[in-house]
């Protein structure tokens, strides 16, 4: 009950007063399932980038933090291949910073932080880490590639219409196929019914 009514409430807020750069709202019936999106910042990699994440909120909530990771993939040392995020805040103490004051709106401002000012001490990928430590100029490019290539909103557009395109292709070439048999099959009919036609005339002969 605690946990609805908190959902409830700090859904409401990010719907009425989101963070800039940052939304969060219901994913189907479940309360407890979430979706969210971090717009990149300006003069980072990601700018520009649309990020989706998806949020999974466990019963003893707020007492325990929700399981949050990137759905869009991203180039980045703190978060890995699974979208997995490493961040003091979203682990319960000695090891993280979660308390029950927090909310998801402060997660994902910090994660929005975390985009921003990566980590490189604390990684989860180690040759992103490496490469962010000791060839940033790599790191910025690498960065900036996957964002125009998982995360562009143009990108995306271009890749929704290629899909409708080729289902509506589908779908054609699957109403042709049907309507060819019908063909085929009248036409035996025609072809039968001729034949008997030449047959009788014949035996009136």
């Amino acid at each position: 009950m605690q946990r609805a009514s908190r959902l409830s409430r700090e859904l409401s807020m990010l719907s009425t007063e989101p963070p800039p750069g940052i939304s969060c709202w219901q994913s189907g019936a479940r309360l407890d399932e979430l979706r969210a999106q971090i717009i990149g910042a300006a003069d980072t990699p990601y700018e520009k980038g649309i990020f989706n994440l998806e949020i999974v909120v466990p019963e003893r909530y707020p007492f325990e933090p929700p399981k949050i990771r990137f759905l869009t993939p991203i180039y980045h040392p703190n978060i890995d291949s699974a979208g997995r995020i490493c961040l003091d805040v979203l682990k319960l103490p000695p090891k993280g910073a979660w308390r029950p004051s927090l909310n998801i709106s402060t997660l994902l401002t910090s994660i929005q932080l975390l985009m921003a000012e990566p980590n490189p001490d604390d990684p989860l990928m180690a040759d992103i880490s490496s490469e962010y430590k000791y060839n940033k100029q790599l790191f910025l490019l690498n960065a900036k590639e996957w964002t125009e290539k998982y995360a562009s909103q143009q990108k995306r557009v271009r890749n929704e219409l290629l899909l409708f395109i080729s289902l509506e292709a589908l779908e054609e070439k699957t109403n042709q196929s049907e309507t060819k048999p019908n063909e085929s099959v009248t036409q035996k009919r025609k072809g039968s019914t001729g034949s008997k036609e030449e047959k009788k005339s014949r035996l009136d002969s």
